[in-house]
């Protein structure tokens, strides 16, 4: 006998501007929970959608945005939509689709999004989930160094192509034995990566508590050992290899200082920016000259290098 469905999924097209109204309006009027996403995805009209806080010429919604409101399976899908729409100041959708959700593991359903991700020839992320024995040391899967990571908090699972993009060129272009700064740690994925690779210290720095505290348990879940501080007092001496993975706006802003941590003939690698943003955030750097590393996904990673005055002396 099949049991009775729980929840219902009530979608619906709306203009782009009206999708935080919409939202908003859903919530307040019983939803249980409202995503939004591109009517046009998988079509010609398909739009990537990036943007980050500040960026005033940046849309926050799809043009066409599809959003649905998961509901509990007693609610009257058309009553929940004319609620909404009367709170909303908006005119009720013309079309509603319902889809019933049954019961199901949430918890495996979560899990299943995240899978293993291999990183060049040298580096492993891992969910904890997919070890065959969760609890033990971390060790070499394969030839590579395995990172148990599992989503969190913080921000930082490898498998984002501004964090991939920086832990390929750890993989591939970091001196064996170097001194590293994690600026904008997250999750302290690159600075776990910098040491599983093998460099001599590594230090995590970020102004979010949380990600501090994130950066403490997965170092110590991966054997590692970090120093690990507020970003609003780095105090630390410059590093053989500085990156800073968080947005543009903040690495225009900190480039001073980000160029500071780096020592001569060392490198810095910047990732949180789009392609269009390449040249505004490169020429915030008068001591370093920095080109595209990688793209991906519209993301681009930056990498340069200090001059070292002594090299040829």
């Amino acid at each position: 006998m099949t049991a009775p469905a729980r929840w219902l999924e009530v979608s619906f097209v709306a203009a782009g501007e009206d999708a935080e109204a919409w939202s908003d309006a859903l919530l307040a009027a019983g939803a249980l929970s409202v995503r939004t996403e591109d009517a046009d995805a998988d079509g010609p009209l398909e739009q990537a959608l990036f943007g980050e806080p500040g960026e005033p010429d940046g849309f926050h919604a799809w043009p066409s945005t599809r959003i649905t409101a998961l509901v509990d399976a007693q609610v009257l899908p058309g009553e929940l939509a004319a609620e909404a729409a009367r709170q909303a100041g908006l005119t009720e959708p013309i079309a509603l689709a319902v889809e019933e959700v049954g019961e199901r593991d949430w918890v495996a359903a979560t899990q299943a999004q995240f899978e293993p991700i291999e990183i060049g020839e040298r580096l492993l992320i891992t969910p904890s989930w997919h070890r065959e024995h969760p609890g033990a040391a971390v060790r070499m899967v394969g030839g590579r160094a395995e990172i148990v990571l599992d989503p969190g908090l913080a921000f930082g699972t490898g498998s984002h192509p501004t964090t991939r993009m920086c832990l390929e060129w750890l993989e591939r272009e970091l001196p064996a034995g170097a001194t590293v700064i994690d600026y904008g740690c997250g999750s302290g994925i690159l600075a776990i990566a910098a040491a599983r690779l093998g460099a001599r210290s590594v230090t995590a720095i970020d102004i979010n508590p949380q990600a501090l505290q994130s950066t403490r348990d997965n170092a110590a879940a991966n054997g590692v050992t970090l120093t690990v501080h507020s970003g609003d007092r780095p105090g630390c001496p410059p590093a053989q290899v500085v990156v800073a993975n968080i947005l543009a706006s903040p690495l225009r802003v900190l480039a001073p200082m980000l160029e500071s941590l780096v020592e001569p003939g060392g490198s810095l690698i910047l990732a949180g920016l789009l392609e269009r943003q390449i040249d505004e955030v490169a020429s915030a750097y008068r001591e370093i000259e920095l080109r595209p590393y990688a793209t991906r996904e519209g993301w681009t990673c930056l990498a340069g290098k200090r001059a070292n005055p002594t090299a040829n002396a």
